[in-house]
C-alpha cells in the first residue's frame, strides 16, 4: 500500500456536538418527544449518509445550515494521523462544505496530507466513483495501492471497493446501525473507534 485515503466526518471529525445541535433544532420545532425524532434519526442512520436531515425532512423540517464551528477531532486522530504519514502518503476523500484545507490546518493536521478531494471544490460527491478517482489521479495512484477509511458503507466502502481499493470501516457516530447484509459491503477490516486504526497497519 502506498496511500491511505480518509473521509473526514466521524471518521477523523467528531461531529457528535453537531448532531446534538441539529437534533435539539429538530425536536423545537416539532414539539415531540425527543425520543420519537432520535428513534427516526436511528431508521434512517441504516439507510442514508445524512439521518437527521433525512428524518427532519420527513417531519416537514428545514435544518440551518451545518455549523462547522462545533467539529473537533476525535482525540486520538491526530497520532494516528502522524503515526501514518511515516510510512504512507496520505489523503482526504469527503463530502465537505468550502474551507476543508482551512479547518484541517486549524485542527493541527493538514501538513499530513497530500491531497484533500472535498466535494465542494470536486463538483460531486460520495458515493459518486469520479470523487475517488480524482483524488486517485491527483495522488498518481492505482486504486489497487490505496485504502479508503471511512465511516459510511454506502458512501465509503462500497464506492472504494468497486474501484479496487482496500477498505476500512470505521464504526463511530450513526454507522453502529449500518448493516452488512451484502458482499459489496465488507470491508477488509472493521473497527470500533478511529484510535483502533493503527493495528490494521
Amino acid at each position: 500500500m502506498k496511500w491511505i485515503f480518509f473521509d473526514l466526518g466521524a471518521t477523523l471529525v467528531d461531529e457528535s456536538d453537531v448532531y446534538k445541535s441539529r437534533c435539539e433544532y429538530a425536536i423545537r420545532q416539532l414539539n415531540i418527544a425527543p425520543e420519537e425524532f432520535m428513534n427516526k434519526v436511528v431508521e434512517k442512520a441504516r439507510i442514508c449518509p445524512t439521518p437527521i436531515m433525512a428524518a427532519a425532512k420527513e417531519y416537514g423540517v428545514v435544518l440551518p445550515e451545518w455549523d462547522n464551528s462545533l467539529e473537533k477531532l476525535y482525540e486520538a486522530a491526530p497520532g494516528v494521523v502522524a503515526a501514518l504519514h511515516s510510512r504512507f502518503k496520505l489523503g482526504i476523500i469527503a463530502n465537505q462544505s468550502l474551507g476543508t484545507q482551512e479547518r484541517i490546518d486549524k485542527w493541527g493536521i493538514g501538513q499530513y496530507f497530500d491531497v484533500v478531494m472535498a466535494s465542494a471544490e470536486a463538483g460531486c460527491a460520495k458515493p459518486d466513483p469520479n470523487i475517488f478517482i480524482s483524488a486517485l489521479n491527483k495522488a498518481g495512484c492505482k486504486a489497487t495501492d490505496a485504502f479508503m477509511i471511512g465511516d459510511r458503507l454506502d458512501n465509503d466502502i462500497i464506492p472504494a471497493k468497486k474501484l479496487g481499493m482496500k477498505t476500512i470501516w470505521v464504526r463511530q457516530a450513526y454507522a453502529i446501525y449500518q448493516k452488512i447484509d451484502d458482499e459489496s459491503k465488507v470491508p477488509d477490516y472493521i473497527v470500533n473507534s478511529i484510535d483502533e486504526i493503527l493495528a490494521v497497519f
